[in-house]
């Protein structure tokens, strides 16, 4: 039997992991005393991010489980501070692993995949493709990151149900995480039901401080929604992410999918690569089984053999998500249909594609081998 100690307690503490750094609380040097008493009192000091710390319950609720699970300690009481700017100062380097922010995704050697979902126009079901997927990856055991880069028609937070605004450190954003999904938009940041009225360079800005200001961490996949067509935020990012993956959304109808073959064809200019495309809103499902086409048919299969011929290699139609009102009330209810229901058809398909996505094998055209000539 151990007795019972200070340095215990602090070895019990490492078993308490932020819930949105997803590090150990003792290794983000958040436990400022532990204080032990003859009669087995235990007084445990936290330092939080902030003092607004929007999980500080979670974090009080955790340490108190873990200190309490050891023998002998009669009690604990957590008394919550906040890091001085020195504290947090370091905390930016540590997670940075330097003190200038950079975007960690087009370093050499990172092996996040970094999906750019485009459409040629709005109302195609984008952000809902993206939403699911990123949900989807997540519940497959992938650690997951989306940018609302749509800053003008945010959707995101709520479709992934996001119900605070992040944690800043001075200049370092710590994303809320939904559904284990990591997420940043705009939409966190002003008030309810308020325009933004942003022309090229500050949407570039916007674009690049959500890639390099936001402590990811080790993502297996980021997922962009971008805004609909080719504008300043398609060409920022690729730009920025030179070895971002285009998928294209886009609905059977012709109108649409002539429009999505221009925002696909933007590859072209940007040397990314598209990856795919997927048709949203494909058909009903009638009662009797058959297929209601609503929007035609077609359009998928159109962008994807017009990119094909256009870039020079293979677009695969991946997906064909069938029109159903789940969908729609899963994502206005913050719970993605994957989630909500997944054995739906849009489900089942939008889990399938999200497998083909995260299992694709890695190649290393595009990606930089951080070698130099001798």
């Amino acid at each position: 039997m151990s007795e019972l100690t200070s340095d215990l307690i602090r070895a019990e503490l490492e078993h308490v992991i932020d819930p949105e750094i997803k590090r150990p609380i003792t290794e983000l040097g958040m436990v400022r005393s532990v204080d032990l008493e003859p009669d087995g009192a235990v007084v445990v000091g936290i330092d939080l991010t902030t003092a607004g710390c929007p999980l500080k319950d979670t974090i009080t609720n955790d340490v108190k489980e873990r200190v309490s699970s050891l023998e002998g300690v009669t009690s604990v009481k957590v008394i919550l501070g906040e890091m001085s700017e020195e504290q947090k100062k370091e905390l930016r380097t540590k997670l940075r692993g330097g003190p200038e922010p950079e975007i960690p995704f087009t370093k050499p050697g990172n092996l996040t995949r970094v999906y750019a979902v485009t459409s040629g126009k709005g109302g195609v079901g984008k952000s809902s493709i993206t939403a699911n997927l990123a949900a989807a990856m997540a519940a497959q055991g992938l650690k997951v990151g989306v940018v609302d880069a749509d800053i003008y028609g945010f959707s995101i937070p709520r479709m992934l149900g996001v119900d605070h605004a992040p944690q800043k450190l001075d200049d370092m954003i710590v994303p809320p995480i939904a559904h284990d999904v990591k997420v940043i938009s705009i939409g966190m940041f002003v008030p309810e039901n308020t325009p933004v009225v942003w022309r090229g360079p500050m949407l570039h800005r916007a674009v690049q401080q959500f890639l390099s200001d936001v402590f990811w961490g080790d993502l297996d996949v980021l997922l962009l929604d971008l805004p609909p067509g080719t504008g300043d935020v398609a060409i920022s990012v690729g730009q920025l992410l030179p070895n971002a993956e285009i998928l294209v959304v886009t609905t059977p109808q012709v109108a649409a999918a002539e429009v999505a073959e221009r925002a696909g064809s933007i590859a072209g200019q940007t040397r990314q690569r598209v990856v795919g495309v997927v048709e949203n809103m494909s058909w009903l499902e009638q009662e009797d089984g058959t297929r209601l086409e609503v929007f035609g048919s077609g359009g998928g299969q159109q962008v994807a053999t017009s990119l094909s011929g256009l870039l020079g290699y293979d677009v695969a139609l991946r997906a064909q998500v069938p029109l159903e009102p789940k969908l729609r009330a899963a994502g206005d209810e913050g719970t993605p249909v994957v989630l909500a229901d997944p054995q739906c058809a849009a489900a089942r398909t939008l889990n399938e594609l999200a497998r083909s996505l995260s299992h694709r094998a890695r190649g290393l055209a595009g990606r930089s081998l951080g070698l130099q000539p001798q």
